[in-house]
């Protein structure tokens, strides 16, 4: 059974993740992190010790989970032994196969939502896919995700790869948007509360019904009038000029058969 856990990994999401397990009742052993204060910060929050030091790292835990950036993972791994200890990454992008040259007991731990440090989330309902090298690792990877939550997955690496580039697509391309229509509305002294309402209604409707079928506005009537209206009035900026027409020509291509 998973009660001690070594945290490898302070940022967005370790603290996050971090912050719910010790919610949950399991211990957090010591808290990783390649500077010092951000180890400290959090290891604070979860009554843990911190160590920006890896020959510090402490190898008591049941579980050891890598929060890190993916370009990290590997870097880190190849300066500490973990031979025989149980070890997961949280990656949406990197197969679980990755983890095989370091121990025989490895897997998946990913919790498929966008983190900040400072903004609390409610994992209870916050997917947790997991993958794990062999039956009975799964197994205990499940009795902790459940802790967390109450919707668990076991999901293939391909499959969250699929996740993952879909998870961009939904929060960061969204987000970026969001920023655009900011900036636009900003240039004329509109305020962007006013998208607000907009916004939250986009969001409910796919709730409810597919996104194929809540897809409204000229893109999708292809009303070349207006599309050329806006086009004329991003005149002065190419570059949203070229994401406008980009983005309107994926959206017709999509439904002009039906």
């Amino acid at each position: 059974m998973i009660q001690k856990v070594t945290l490898v990994g302070a940022g967005n999401l370790a603290t996050q993740l971090g912050k719910a397990l010790y919610k949950s009742g399991i211990d957090i052993l010591q808290v990783y992190s390649r500077t010092k204060s951000s180890a400290e910060l959090l290891a604070k929050q979860l009554g843990s010790q911190a160590t920006n030091e890896l020959h510090e790292l402490n190898m008591q835990a049941d579980l050891y989970i890598f929060a890190l950036k993916d370009d990290a993972l590997e870097r880190i791994l190849k300066q500490i032994d973990v031979r025989g200890k149980f070890i997961v990454h949280t990656a949406g992008s990197l197969p679980m196969r990755i983890l095989q040259p370091y121990s025989d007991s490895y897997g998946v731990f990913y919790p498929l939502q966008t983190f900040s440090k400072q903004r609390d989330v409610a994992f209870e309902q916050i997917p947790m896919c997991l993958e794990a090298a062999r039956p009975e690792l799964l197994a205990e990877l499940k009795k902790l995700a459940e802790r967390l939550s109450g919707k668990v997955e076991e999901i293939s690496s391909a499959q969250r790869q699929s996740l993952h580039l879909a998870a961009v697509f939904t929060n960061n391309f969204v987000n970026h948007f969001y920023h655009l229509s900011h900036q636009i509305v900003k240039k004329y002294g509109v305020d962007f509360e006013l998208l607000k309402p907009l916004i939250t209604e986009t969001a409910a409707k796919v709730m409810e019904i597919d996104p194929f079928d809540a897809q409204t506005g000229p893109a999708k009537r292809f009303d070349e009038a207006i599309i050329q209206k806006h086009l004329n009035f991003l005149s002065d900026q190419p570059e949203l000029q070229e994401i406008y027409s980009f983005v309107s020509k994926s959206i017709f291509e999509a439904h002009k058969s039906k």
